[in-house]
């Protein structure tokens, strides 16, 4: 008898689940080593794939950037919410420093009490929010540094700014990589600048916008008669555009057909335009026509302008003090607008609790126009139009309300444009304008990139801030969020065309949608059913009152047979409207009870108890294959 030389089944299996694990651990170093980067994001807002625009500046990074992340993570635990949204920072930054071939060089750091890392960040500019245990503080912030010294800093990430988590980190990095200050040209009809005023004889302060701005950018005065726009200006500020030549449209034209990035303010009533009317005569200047009149720019890049109509609203507007020692009345045309009426989407707008206008006009996209709309600020639905000539001699606010009829419709106060555009001089430059080198341009080279406010009032220190005076120091104190208006406008136009795309994205936590929808349901049948009680309250307390009237003695206070009766009756359709009211509260209770049981069963039982199957399954079709493949063992021979 031969003895049977073939391996045993253990043996065989042994060996090749030791050939396995090498193949394995082999294969997964090639894997790294071939697909290095290489990621998949399966999350439904894209919250791990970046922006195009952000690929391009880092793409376009010339020289290292250092990024120091602050991030106090003990201490940051003891707040789910927060913690989670520091593993949401920390991702982001490691996902840009991956894309960045190396130019982002980024530094986690958790700083502990009393130490070095401590100091750096104060020295950065990162602050810490103190906790109430133990006096400890917690860092969540960015610094950043490039080969020039230059610093830029997120003081504290906040968690309501999520959505514009990206747009931050990559505006700071794209400062670090592009040092210089942006110019901002300044065309006004509006006196902004301050100096001497001729008319009044006393020095003029500029407006604490104009203040601001000039200490964010390099603020350039730009002539309202102006024959061309040079081309170092990154940001083409106009104000009250009124009387402009053509040639001074046409430069504009071109500017813009050359992609370049403009703010514009115009107004139906700029409460600032004297108009070059007579001070002592203050009945001209009530009279005059304040109204901007920016020709066929607006319309040519898809706006349109009515500079006779004004918007007022009911639902934001603001009671003012007309004359000492009388009641403020309400005035429609100036306006309180609040978060309802921003867009939340868009960097400029979002964040801004307050923001005061005043005889406000509106605009809407130009029909057959070619760019993108977007409003910024809009109406209530409680708005409607005012003609301008209610306004020219307007002594008395609350007869506004005459005649007024909302029209049901948001009339958009503020509005993004943006795209390729034709030139407003289709037949050519007009007589006496400043041909640019290489030619007219006849449409657009790069997209524009526009906002536009429907008015110049806003920019004005009256609508937004007081003024102290401390230690013979001018101290300004915003009470509304102009000023950050203005400043986000500038801030967001002055970068590059890569960094305007990069908007705000979608959260990271996500809302129990399904939970949020059964409470919302049930919640309108209990106010139904509160309403419902109320009424009935109301109906037998009119009832009762019905009764005591019919009474004799008045004086009595002992209640009829009938009163009785119906006081019964009343007390026994409030614990019965009560009942339901409890019926409804823990009907909510038990759906949302019923929906988390069902999910903790989906998660606990059933997805294991799959995946045990499936399991299961792969094990017994092995195997049957293998015993398939067995040969019979050869019989003995003697």
């Amino acid at each position: 008898m031969k003895p049977d030389m073939r391996p045993t089944r253990s043996a065989l299996g042994g060996g090749a689940l030791i050939a396995l694990a090498l193949l394995f651990i082999g294969l997964t170093i090639v894997f790294a080593h071939l697909f290095r980067g290489w990621r998949v994001d399966l999350t439904q807002n894209k919250l791990y794939t970046t922006a195009p625009g952000t690929e391009r500046i880092l793409k376009g990074l010339k020289e290292p950037v250092n990024l120091y992340f602050f991030y106090s993570e003990k201490a940051a635990s003891a707040m789910p919410e927060l913690q989670t949204y520091g593993t949401r920072v920390r991702e982001l930054l490691q996902e840009l420093a991956a894309e960045s071939n190396g130019n982002l060089r980024l530094s986690v750091i958790d700083p502990q009490p009393f130490s070095e890392d401590e100091d750096r960040a104060e020295e950065l500019g990162v602050r810490g929010a103190p906790m109430a245990q133990g006096g400890q503080n917690l860092y969540f912030g960015l610094a950043g540094t490039n080969s020039t010294d230059g610093r830029q800093t997120i003081e504290f990430f906040d968690p309501r700014k999520e959505q514009f988590l990206e747009y931050d980190v990559v505006k700071l990095i794209y400062q670090l990589s592009n040092p210089k200050k942006p110019v901002v040209g300044w065309m006004s009809s509006l006196p902004m600048g301050g100096g001497f005023d001729p008319q009044s004889g006393q020095e003029q302060r500029p407006p604490v916008v104009y203040s601001q701005a000039e200490q964010l950018f390099t603020v350039k005065p730009v002539s309202m008669a102006a024959t061309s726009i040079e081309p170092d200006v990154d940001v083409l500020v106009i104000v009250h555009p009124k009387g402009l030549s053509p040639v001074t449209q046409f430069a504009v034209d071109q500017y813009a057909l050359r992609g370049g990035k403009i703010l514009m303010f115009v107004d139906p009533v700029a409460e600032g335009d004297t108009g070059g009317a007579d001070p002592s005569n203050p009945m001209a200047a009530m009279t005059a026509n304040k109204s901007s009149d920016p020709g066929a720019l607006l319309t040519t890049w898809g706006v349109d302008f009515k500079p006779r109509e004004v918007v007022g609203d009911l639902e934001h507007a603001l009671q003012v003090g007309m004359r000492q020692g009388e009641p403020p009345v309400r005035h429609l045309g100036i306006l309180g607008l609040d978060k309802a009426t921003f867009n939340a989407k868009d960097v400029i707008s979002a964040g801004l609790s307050m923001v005061n206008v005043a005889t406000v006009g509106y605009l809407r996209p130009h029909e057959g126009a070619q760019t993108k709309f977007e409003p910024l600020i809009e109406s209530s639905a409680e708005s409607g139009v005012i003609p301008v000539e209610r306004f020219a001699m307007l002594f008395d606010p609350a007869t506004l309300r005459d005649g007024f009829k909302p029209a049901d419709h948001h009339y958009v106060l503020a509005a993004r444009v943006t795209g390729n555009v034709k030139s407003a001089f289709p037949e050519g430059p007009p007589d006496g304008a400043t041909v640019p080198e290489g030619g007219a341009l006849t449409e657009s080279a790069k997209p524009l990139n526009l906002v536009v406010f429907a008015d110049t009032d806003l920019l004005m220190d009256y609508l937004w801030v007081r003024e102290q005076n401390f230690f013979g120091q001018r101290v300004a104190q915003a009470w509304a969020s102009n000023g950050d208006l203005i400043a986000n406008a500038l801030d967001n136009l002055a970068g590059s065309s890569d960094l305007i795309s990069v908007r705000g994205r979608a959260t990271f936590t996500r809302p129990f949608e399904r939970v949020d929808a059964l409470r919302r349901d049930a919640e309108d049948r209990f106010r139904a059913t509160e309403q419902q009680l109320e009424e009935e309250l109301r109906a037998t307390e009119e009832k009762l009152t019905a009764l005591e009237s019919q009474r004799n003695d008045q004086s009595s206070l002992i209640l009829s047979p009938e009163q009785e009766r119906e006081l019964q009756r009343f007390q026994d359709e409030k614990l019965r409207i009560r009942k339901q009211l409890r019926d409804v509260r823990l009907e909510l209770d038990q759906d949302i009870t019923r929906l988390g049981n069902t999910l903790k069963i989906v998660n606990i039982v059933v997805v294991p108890a799959l995946f045990a199957l499936i399991a299961f399954g792969i094990v017994m079709w092995r195997r049957k294959k293998r015993a398939a493949f067995v040969l019979p063992k050869p019989e003995a021979k003697a």
